[in-house]
């Protein structure tokens, strides 16, 4: 038992590490209806790794992953020049989707010119955190709490965006929020894949906005359901010897779908949560 531990005790320190960013991001994603930008971030990201690889580099060497961040702030940059208002008929989740669409069929161009490293390539955007180590638990860490703590400094901003409101340098503040996204999108694909990813960041804030209204309650609703359902991922993807990032990505869908049964049945209980 206790080697078991030992074993998995780095990749649930690393879910936890993506559930406490990925859960306060969800929240902003939802409350923006831009559901699908985490996907569409990772796929640009992905396409960054791309040409870094065509232009010789590893796929995990340090400088490919600056080319990744480079194009992932560029996306982050087309998606607050592209922010629309609500009497815009064109709905910015449309321009999302063309830009994944975009990005993932530069991508596959891309790989069909490297095709000694299309499996390097496909193993990243896979992710297998139980392979984390603690060196990388620790940089992603550390990276995951500046961009906590730029947001906790700007909080007020970044909510202002997110809930609709008008401000000064609305485009600047987009910007500066999808940029954020993406230093933590690029991170966090490496180690978790893109599924993975996008349940960390969507689900526990859907199961959250079932029982909650303030933001307050739906993080910490939100980091717990991620911390538990990362456990019992994790543990379940080792006992049954099954892959760890589907094994989670399910594992959130049956707890969202066991949620989502229990709001139904005592609904009039929950409409009135704080």
């Amino acid at each position: 038992m206790t080697d078991i531990l030992q074993f998995l005790y780095l990749p649930f320190l690393a879910g936890l590490i993506l559930t406490g960013i990925h859960a306060y991001l969800g929240v902003h994603v939802v409350e923006r209806g831009v559901i699908f930008v985490d996907l569409s971030l990772a796929q640009i990201a992905a396409l960054g790794t791309t040409i870094a690889v065509l232009r010789g580099l590893e796929p995990h060497d340090p400088m490919t992953y600056w080319w990744s961040l480079g194009f992932t702030i560029i996306g982050a940059a087309i998606f607050a020049m592209t922010r629309v208002h609500r009497e815009t008929r064109i709905p910015q989740e449309a321009i999302i989707g063309i830009v994944y669409a975009v990005s993932a069929a530069a991508s596959i161009l891309a790989m069909s010119k490297a095709t000694g490293e299309t499996e390097h390539l496909k193993d990243m955007l896979v992710g297998n955190i139980l392979s984390v180590n603690a060196q990388t638990v620790i940089k992603t860490a550390i990276l995951y709490a500046l961009v906590g703590l730029f947001h906790y400094i700007f909080r007020k901003k970044f909510l202002a965006v997110s809930m609709g409101e008008s401000i000064p340098n609305l485009k600047l503040w987009d910007f500066l929020f999808y940029t954020s996204f993406g230093f933590v999108v690029t991170s966090s694909v490496a180690i978790a894949g893109v599924l993975l990813v996008f349940s960390y960041l969507i689900v526990p804030s859907v199961a959250a906005m079932l029982f909650a209204r303030s933001i307050g309650a739906r993080l910490a609703i939100g980091w717990t359901m991620g911390a538990l359902v990362s456990a019992l991922g994790i543990f379940l993807s080792f006992h049954y010897d099954l892959p760890t990032g589907a094994t989670i990505v399910c594992t959130f869908g049956i707890v969202l779908a066991l949620l989502g049964a229990i709001w139904a049945i005592r609904r009039p209980q929950f409409s009135s949560a704080p």
